[in-house]
């Protein structure tokens, strides 16, 4: 209070609160500069597979193809308004925050309680908090009433902690200062008085605020991929056309005609539809998760999710219900498990008999209580205290009516982190006498006891060891235990805490947890048959989470994994942060700078890291992974705007479905490239072969412009809703050092290639040595290019597996796709317009012929290879598989 010039009855005078916003400035978190929308649309151009589209539309637009070429700045076009939306996604986050500073506060000025603007307080000033505020700013009690504060959305403490004021040391974490309330957090219950002591960017929401605008967001893995496969892709193809160029020139060809016949090459070689389809991808993906309850924000996450190797789950809300439940309550003549989950009332008290103690421990939690029960959504919640909410749940189940019991409060000790319980005093329903109810720790009530109750109602010394026993261990399997008590007393009786020592009765323990949720043990077994490492990154208490792990199989003699605290991390050199976060499982007690840290460290190791979380705390971390997982229903706006995708039911569950859906996206894209990149190619090495054997084009540049967009409308995107093949999750995550393209996929695609290009030369040839006229020829050559495409589309539904394994009319959309094709082919064959626009002319039933019978060839090659190495695979177990796509 000294050092802070202030008087705790009076406040600030007016004049030195005005003084000191000058200096402090507002109780608000600042907005940083931003570029603004024109510059951070222009900056979306800086992509390496963006200079490959634009130089393929000045190029098609230079051969006066403006319609090919509007259609290409189109996907320019659409590339840069995705990454300007997802680029606005941190200011988004960074404006949530902003909007946590509560809006109206009560302070004392000059010793009266003011209402001001939140954004008016400054350091010194008083304010006075209650049940239902938000705290405006980080202050330091100096006074407390029963002062409960939820602040799980800043620490992950799964419960209200009590607020009091004694000192503390400088260095306690957050999660321990008792005697600090921080801005944005909710008082729950009681009431209290502070001086505040950091406002602004300068509070604890302040610091996690700056956390969320430093987080890096990290390219995804199909980004960097693709823009390394762009920059190599450019290169190649700028070499290959300076290569035809050269040979041309040096034939003593003309250089007009050999920069027309570069320029088509480059055409031919440009996957003009590979944009389109990555889109169109990762949308279908993005639809296929939404009905899976995962709410996709940022559009590259859907791949991100199937290349996941490490998930770093929250546990409160994520891996639990977060909903407090009363597993069993113990008396004295014996122990009863309860049914159920959370806030619900279904459920029961298993082996429940006419048991007094039983009824009167659980009136005592129920009666003893500051709690209510209500609906959201169709949902029960708490209101106030979670703990005391599972004792009204458990006291329903039991089919104890509250209200029947006519139990009219009289007066009420508060808990507090000293006294260590509760008491209340209660009017009997009949009028004769009174009855004191109490809850608390067991060793606190224990000590308040004189005696214990039977079954049937009666009175006798009570077994300390036994009780202490019992509670120990429950206690020992993660279990929070209170005890509760019960007194008669006489009508002019009044409840005096001196009086309370040695005169209860305990009548039972009531144990309870926030459960898991039912498919989350599921759910992690299914990651790491996937190979996927699972971590709890919690900010909730070592035992807590420890006990949670063990449940669902986190931590269990296979794993070899341990617990880690936030402390324990503290403790570690920089140097073995790596070493440490591959060693465990559970982070418990962990501030939102080490959550952030931890992602960092995890994917310093390579790994690709979604992280999941609710609250504001989990806020950087969400920001700093490759994917950043938000709880619809729980989570606050700070994390789901920090996320990539939201869960609409906060199951842990639904992140293995996403991660599934992940992988069949990024299968279907691997899929398109494998079946586009081919005919790019072969287009491109059937001109150079031309110029070196100085003969006319087979493919004209107008040609090849057909062939690439008709194809990849009408063929390559059917790729895109190809089912998911059976096995996705029983094999590891691909290798984020993985290119896009394994040795294998490459050597298949030269396979093809060489197979078009010999294919279409020799059929231009023969044609023109039968009689055939050069559009003739050129015609054959261009249905013979789309032919061989429908043909290896088929293989291409699975990249080791034969068509008749996975059904030639699996996917009806790919059948659809070729009839659009082929009557696009017969309308660019026989319709006098589309001769006179692409130089073609109409083909008999022999060329026909010879056109459907060499790509039969074609097809058959490649499913012989296809087949020679799922064989070798087969023969070599111990060798990884020659594609990556199926295990």
């Amino acid at each position: 209070m000294s050092g802070l010039h202030t008087d705790a009855h009076r406040g600030l005078t007016t004049a030195e609160a005005d003084r000191r916003r000058d200096r402090f400035g507002p109780n608000a978190l600042p907005r940083s500069a931003a570029a603004g929308p024109v510059v951070r649309l222009l900056r979306q151009v800086r992509d390496p597979l963006v200079y490959v589209l634009l130089v393929a539309g000045v190029v098609t637009l230079a051969l006066g193809e403006g319609v090919d070429a509007s259609v290409i700045f189109g996907v320019v076009v659409l590339n840069m308004i995705i990454g300007f939306v997802e680029e606005s996604k941190a200011e988004s986050a960074l404006d949530a925050l902003r909007k946590m500073v509560r809006a109206e506060a009560r302070a004392l000025r000059e010793g009266r309680a003011w209402t001001i603007p939140a954004e008016d307080l400054v350091p010194g000033d008083i304010v006075l908090v209650e049940a239902g505020d938000q705290v405006p700013a980080d202050l330091r009690v100096i006074r407390a009433a029963d002062l409960h504060v939820d602040e799980s959305a800043l620490t992950g403490e799964s419960v209200p902690v009590v607020k009091e004021h004694p000192a503390l040391p400088e260095p306690t974490v957050v999660a321990d200062r008792h005697n600090m309330l921080h801005s944005g957090t909710l008082v729950t219950a009681g009431s209290g008085v502070g001086v505040t002591v950091a406002t602004g960017a300068a509070t604890e929401l302040g610091r996690i605020y700056r956390l969320v605008g430093a987080a890096e967001k990290l390219a995804t893995p199909l980004t960097r991929k693709l823009a390394w496969f762009s920059k190599i892709l450019t290169v190649a193809i700028l070499a290959l056309a300076g290569v035809t160029f050269g040979i041309g020139v040096a034939r003593g060809q003309s250089a007009v005609e050999m920069f027309t016949a570069a320029v088509a090459l480059a055409v031919g070689a440009i996957p003009e539809g590979l944009p389109a389809a990555v889109t169109i991808t990762l949308a279908i993906g993005v639809g296929r998760m939404a009905r899976r309850r995962a709410v996709i924000r940022r559009l590259p996450a859907v791949e991100t999710l199937g290349s996941t190797t490490v998930i770093g789950s929250d546990k409160t809300g994520t891996l639990t219900e977060n909903q407090m439940t009363v597993q069993c309550v113990w008396t004295p003549d014996g122990r009863f498990e309860v049914t159920g989950s959370g806030y619900s009332p279904d459920g029961e008290v298993v082996g429940r008999t006419r048991s007094e103690a039983l009824r009167w421990c659980l009136l005592a939690g129920a009666g003893c209580n500051d709690a209510a029960l209500a609906q959201r959504d169709g949902r029960p919640i708490a209101v106030g205290d979670p703990t005391e909410a599972a004792m009204l749940v458990v006291a329903h189940k039991a089919d104890l009516e509250l209200h029947d019991a006519e139990l009219t409060r009289v007066a009420t000790i508060p808990f507090t982190s000293h006294r260590q319980y509760m008491a209340t005093l209660h009017e009997m329903p009949d009028g004769d006498g009174r009855v004191v109810l109490a809850k608390g720790a067991v060793e606190r009530v224990l000590a308040l006891c004189g005696a214990e109750m039977a079954a049937d109602g009666t009175h006798r010394p009570v077994d300390r060891r036994a009780v202490l026993a019992a509670a120990e261990e429950l206690a020992g399997t993660g279990l929070r235990v209170l005890a509760t008590a019960m007194k008669p007393a006489a009508p002019q009786d009044d409840l005096a805490e001196a009086s309370m020592s040695g005169t209860l009765v305990l009548t039972g323990l009531q144990a309870m947890f926030d459960p898991p949720r039912g498919h989350a043990a599921d759910a992690v077994r299914a990651c790491r048959d996937a190979g996927i490492k699972v971590a709890m990154i919690t900010g909730d208490h070592a035992g807590t989470a420890t006990a949670i792990a063990t449940r669902i199989g986190l931590l269990d003699a296979s794993t070899h994994a341990e617990t880690l605290t936030g402390a324990d991390l503290a403790a570690l050199p920089e140097q073995e942060w790596p070493a440490a976060v591959d060693r465990a499982s559970v982070f418990a007690r962990v501030s939102p700078e080490q959550k952030l840290r931890l992602v960092k460290a995890l994917q310093a190791r390579g790994h690709v890291v979604a992280m999941t979380g609710d609250g504001v705390n989990d806020a950087p971390a969400l920001r700093q992974a490759d994917i950043g997982v938000a709880m619809g229903l729980s989570g606050t706006e700070v994390a789901k705007e920090a996320a990539d995708m939201v869960l609409t039911d906060d199951d842990f569950a639904t992140i293995e479905a996403a991660v599934e859906e992940g992988r069949g996206a990024f299968d279907n894209l691997t899929k398109f490239i494998v079946w586009t990149l081919p005919t790019n190619m072969a287009e491109g090495l059937v001109i150079l072969a031309a110029i070196v054997a100085g003969s006319a084009l087979p493919i004209l540049p107008t040609q090849i412009l057909w062939i690439n967009m008709t194809t990849a409308v009408a063929l390559g995107l059917m790729l895109a809703f190809e089912p998911k093949e059976a096995g996705s999750m029983q094999r590891p995550p691909r290798d984020p050092g993985t290119p896009l393209l394994t040795g294998a996929l490459v050597q298949r695609i030269l396979l093809v290639s060489v197979l078009l290009v010999g294919g279409a030369w020799w059929l231009f040839e023969w044609t023109q040595a039968t009689g055939a006229t050069l559009p003739e020829a050129r015609t054959a050559a261009v249905n013979f290019f789309v032919a061989v495409e429908v043909a290896y589309l088929f293989s291409c539904r699975s990249l080791n597996r034969s068509i008749w394994s996975i059904g030639v009319l699996g996917n009806r959309w790919v059948v659809g796709g070729v009839a659009v094709q082929a009557a696009g082919q017969l309308a660019i064959t026989y319709l006098p317009v589309f001769n006179s626009l692409f130089h073609t002319a109409p083909i008999g039933i022999d060329l026909w012929s010879l056109v459907l019978g060499l790509s039969l060839l074609a097809w058959l090659v490649i499913a012989a290879d296809k087949r020679l190495r799922r064989h070798f695979d087969q023969a070599n177990p111990a060798r990884p598989p020659v594609f990556h796509d199926q295990r």
